[in-house]
């Protein structure tokens, strides 16, 4: 259930993720969108070691890309991820599977995790959002 409302449309999802994406796209994510599917937990981050490689949709792993690792989530979903320790936020298209760890719920990439300001500590506590247009044009 939570996967399907998710579900970006194929034409949306097909597209790269630009690296202003946040901005690019007007995007909302508040506690009033709990009901379409609000994600919290820990995420990390992975790169270097793993740039390159096949990921679990195919793809090849480009630690400079905006992409993410998820258990359950559709390949190509748009997700916004909000940092809860300072703010920041990023759009990130889900391409692989993960994390296996336990008590974390998104593995975003090198790029994405810089944005958000979380590289250096490895880890944040995040929100995940759908990330789709908003009528309003707010956050």
């Amino acid at each position: 259930m939570l996967a399907a409302l998710w579900f970006v449309s194929a034409s949306l999802a097909a597209q790269p993720v630009p690296r202003d994406a946040t901005s690019a796209l007007s995007l909302s994510c508040s506690l009033a969108n709990a009901r379409q599917g609000v994600e919290r937990g820990v995420a990390t981050w992975y790169g270097p070691g793993l740039h390159e490689r096949t990921t679990a949709s195919g793809e090849k792993f480009n630690m400079h890309d905006f992409t993410a690792a998820h258990k359950t989530l559709p390949f190509g979903s748009l997700v916004m991820v909000r940092n809860l320790r300072n703010g920041r936020k990023v759009v990130v298209r889900i391409n692989d599977r993960g994390p296996f760890s336990p008590n974390r719920v998104i593995d975003l990439s090198q790029a994405a995790a810089s944005s958000l300001g979380m590289k250096a500590r490895g880890r944040d506590t995040v929100v995940l959002c759908p990330a789709y247009p908003s009528a309003q044009g707010n956050d």
